[in-house]
């Protein structure tokens, strides 16, 4: 089992209309949310990494382009990556569907931890600092960082209201991760999280 369909004659997959389960309520959520670093390999649906992506950082506002996360300045310069065995996509949230990035297993790729190699997804948070007009080189680091937490927050609280299990992580070779994702000069790795069925520790 696959969480992407095989398919050769596109790169790009469209995702299923977002789902949310009414699995717990926001305070149940809050009182489950936790780091977990155990993790079963078995791929996640389809329709799962759909309301995730959405949750984290999708359109919750018909007819803007506003997210489900808040962006210092409407900048939205962190872009998603999702990081699979079938390969690594980015998430364009415009149109709710993952644009192929490179078709191969680049998920040891996304950390320094052993884990991030057989858990069924890594998301990557990448700013892109040249969608930051007029920001200092310092500010450019600190409000993407601050961005990309507040995507991670929304993958916690729907991990817990769905019983996946996930952990955020900056132990990353961020250079060796760039090369991998063919990423620009502009592009900078913020941070990474894994998710995935929670496994016994």
């Amino acid at each position: 089992m696959s969480t992407i369909p095989l398919n050769l004659e596109t790169d790009t997959v469209v995702l299923p209309p977002p789902v949310l389960p009414p699995a717990a309520t926001l305070a149940q959520a809050l009182e489950k949310r936790c780091s977990s670093r155990a993790f079963l390999p078995d791929a996640l649906p389809l329709e799962t990494l759909s309301a995730l992506l959405w949750a984290g950082f999708g359109i919750n506002r018909q007819g803007s382009a506003h997210r489900t996360a808040p962006s210092a300045r409407n900048w939205q310069e962190i872009d998603v990556y999702a990081v699979l065995p079938e390969g690594a996509y980015r998430y364009d949230a415009l149109s709710h569907q993952l644009l192929l990035v490179k078709a191969e297993d680049l998920r040891s790729a996304t950390g320094t931890q052993d884990f991030v190699a057989t858990a069924p997804l890594n998301l990557v948070y990448v700013a892109d600092f040249s969608r930051m007009h007029d920001a200092s080189a310092e500010d450019r680091h600190f409000l993407a960082g601050a961005d990309a937490g507040c995507i991670a927050q929304n993958v916690y609280l729907f991990c817990a209201a769905t019983g996946l299990a996930t952990v955020v992580r900056g132990l990353i070779d961020r250079g060796r991760l760039a090369a991998a994702l063919g990423l620009s000069p502009t592009q900078r790795i913020a941070l990474a999280q894994t998710v995935g069925s929670p496994a016994a520790p």
